[in-house]
């Protein structure tokens, strides 16, 4: 039981009474929002090939509103391939969509008794439309693509999981190769290999090739500054060129082992790692010959940790779709150079009504967006416009690219394969999803908040005796934590060593873009609920916040750990007007906001660590005017740390090897400003 009585009872407050700065109250004043500019336009590589329309018609939220804005686009609109976007009154985009023929794909939106209730919805919100035509159709999909990872429309189907893949890079712009995980743009000159699922299967990966081939993993500044082997030698997982353990010929050998194996050339490599360990024991050079069968050891055990085996079948990804209760499930095997490089389950939004066949679709060409596609790509179903994919993706990884629905054979088990762990996966998904829902109920139910929550945001400070503090931002919802959502607070104007100061000051910076961005409360960001990682001073200072802004209606808890600190379970929840809830010790509840209240404490301590760290190798040398890195190093090898070139006189700033006297007189004003 929480501490609180039965709604029904006359005894009953609300713990946010509307008269309360953080209660809710349904009167509140909200600030209007100003017209907005339209979008920017992203087909900028279309540009030489492209013509733009916009027409606005009337911002009345009904059907016939909708039709009379596409039919005010259809009067100019080409027959030709393109890409259009439709937009509601306030220029926000609803729909990206490409087309063979632009004005009869958008003509078919004005025969709205064809349309299912879905697109109905939609073209009741259009108001205007964005038109971008191109050469081929295969560009429109590409465009298409692009504008919807960078809008993320609300009637598209949607990649909800879209953050970078892992691949390994063996570089090539270093007389002996580095081997290391790489993520983000492909820059640097080497050879890259993936994508891996996971950093998991990169590390692992990693280590295989440090056993095997003994390729150096450290930077080029620890190389360079060694004078004796490092311990990765000792434990045989290097062969330290560093210190010239190994010829330059040699070692370019290994790098030849490694890309042969990581191109799924590992039989040649097992047969020369046997043919030398045997020449080894021939000469009587035993521990030679270890060192061969240890590595041949690592080389078996990876070929056997292999679970899914698709030999034969080259670069390849698979892909296969699960759908129940209008909820769908993508697999997805990483196959290269017939080996696993891990496998990953995504589930894409906003797929109600659509046909399965287009989500997979869709997904595809989101998915390979930022990803080489390989030379092949097995689905298990037949795609719609599958020509037109592959000639979009062949034009990306600029070569062949074949989409392929195997019927029998290796390639079949394969997909049957990732069928069934699409369809395990989606089943935990919906037995997870179950049980989040249950506890937002029980979450709305505790205190009282008028529907369940979509957004929850958890805020917390970090500091060390008031030095480099950082708040910070968790964001949860009905399908979990929304890790791009988070965000990092510089405390700037709060004195660091006031708690209290720096939540309101994070509050402050919060609700006031809030307010800029989205007065109006459309676009989903505004919270549902607000937790703060403290007690009743911590939320005093959070609801003077928000009444000074004029936001009456987000609730807001503070959760504290109550009279046994540290004790787990025995938090305290406290609500405005000094009420206070407990919940039993074995409440799926508390532990929910437990884990809350625990990722916020660890992003607020990661990011203040990271700002240590960075305060750790600066100086506040590197804030003067003028000063770069050869003046600072003359000055702290004169003068010792930063401090004392700060008391410095002016005639021992000039005294300075390599300083004039307008750089002493610069540095000293710097620090001595004249009133």
């Amino acid at each position: 039981m929480i501490g609180r009585e039965a709604p029904g009872s006359p005894f009953h407050q609300s713990p946010f009474p509307s008269s309360h700065p953080c209660g809710r109250n349904p009167k509140s004043p909200r600030v209007t929002k100003a017209d907005r500019p339209d979008q920017p336009n992203a087909a900028a590589r279309f540009n030489e090939d492209a013509a733009t329309y916009s027409v606005r018609g009337s911002e009345a939220p009904d059907l016939e509103a909708g039709i009379a804005a596409i039919r005010n686009v259809l009067k100019t609109l080409p027959s030709r391939p393109g890409v259009y976007r439709m937009q509601d009154a306030r220029g926000d985009v609803l729909y990206v969509g490409k087309a063979r023929v632009l004005r009869n794909r958008v003509n078919s939106y004005t025969q709205v008794t064809k349309l299912p209730k879905r697109l109905q919805r939609m073209v009741s919100q259009t108001r205007s439309m964005t038109i971008v035509t191109t050469r081929t159709e295969a560009e429109a999909l590409l465009l298409e693509a692009q504008l919807i990872k960078r809008f993320r429309p609300a009637y598209n189907v949607l990649l909800r999981d879209d953050k970078s893949f892992p691949f390994i890079l063996l570089r090539e712009d270093h007389a002996f190769p580095r081997v290391q995980k790489h993520r983000g743009a492909r820059r640097i000159k080497g050879q890259y290999y993936g994508p891996f699922a996971s950093a998991g299967s990169v590390t692992r990966t990693l280590n295989a090739l440090q056993k095997l081939f003994l390729l150096r993993s450290c930077s080029d500044s620890f190389f360079a500054n060694r004078s004796r082997p490092c311990l990765l030698y000792q434990i045989k997982r290097c062969s330290a060129p560093c210190v010239g353990r190994i010829a330059q010929a040699d070692y370019a050998e290994l790098v030849d082992d490694a890309q042969a194996f990581l191109a799924g050339k590992s039989t040649g490599v097992q047969a020369r790692l046997s043919k030398s360990m045997a020449e080894a024991a021939e000469r009587h050079d035993y521990e030679l010959a270890a060192v061969y069968r240890d590595r041949l050891r690592a080389l078996t055990y990876i070929q056997g940790s292999q679970t899914v085996h698709a030999e034969g079948l080259g670069d390849a990804d698979v892909f296969a779709l699960a759908c129940k209760g209008g909820t769908m499930s993508i697999q997805a095997f990483f196959i290269r150079g017939g080996q696993n490089w891990g496998h990953r389950a995504f589930f894409p939004a906003h797929t109600n009504d659509v046909p399965e066949a287009e989500v997979l679709a869709s997904f595809l060409v989101q998915f390979y967006e930022d990803m080489p596609p390989p030379k092949r790509i097995l689905v298990d179903r037949e795609l719609l416009e599958r020509e037109v994919l592959e000639e979009a993706l062949s034009a990306r990884a600029e070569r062949k690219v074949v989409i392929e629905q195997p019927q029998r054979g290796t390639r079949r088990k394969l997909l049957d394969q990732a069928k069934r762990n699409a369809e395990e996966a989606l089943d935990r998904r919906m037995a997870e999803t179950t049980t989040q829902t249950r506890v937002l109920r029980e979450l709305a139910d505790a205190f009282e908040l008028p529907e369940v929550p979509k957004r929850i945001e958890v805020y917390d400070n970090s500091h060390i005796m008031g030095t480099n503090a950082t708040g910070a931002m968790v964001v949860a919802g009905p399908e979990g934590l929304r890790k791009n959502s988070y965000r990092k607070f510089n405390i700037k104007t709060a004195q660091t060593n006031d708690d209290f100061g720096m939540m309101r000051e994070v509050l402050e910076r919060r609700f006031a873009r809030l307010e800029k961005e989205d007065p109006d409360r459309t676009s989903g960001d505004w919270p549902d609920l607000v937790l703060i990682d403290g007690g009743k001073g911590q939320l005093s200072a959070v609801c003077e916040v928000m009444e000074d802004m004029g936001v009456h209606d987000v609730p807001v808890v503070g959760v504290a750990k109550g009279p046994h600190h540290g004790r787990e379970g025995r938090e305290v929840f406290h609500l405005p007007g000094g009420r206070e809830l407990t919940f039993p010790t074995n409440s799926p509840l508390l532990f929910y906001l437990q884990r809350l209240r625990d990722e916020a404490h660890r992003f607020a301590i990661g990011t203040h660590r990271a700002k240590r760290a960075k305060s750790l190798t600066t100086s506040t040398l590197d804030e003067v005017p003028g000063i770069g890195p050869n003046r600072k190093r003359a000055l702290l090898m004169h003068f010792g740390t930063a401090r004392a070139v700060k008391g410095a006189a002016l005639e021992d700033l000039e005294k300075a090897p390599g300083i004039s006297k307008a750089t002493a007189r610069q540095v000293y004003d710097y620090f001595h400003p004249r009133g």
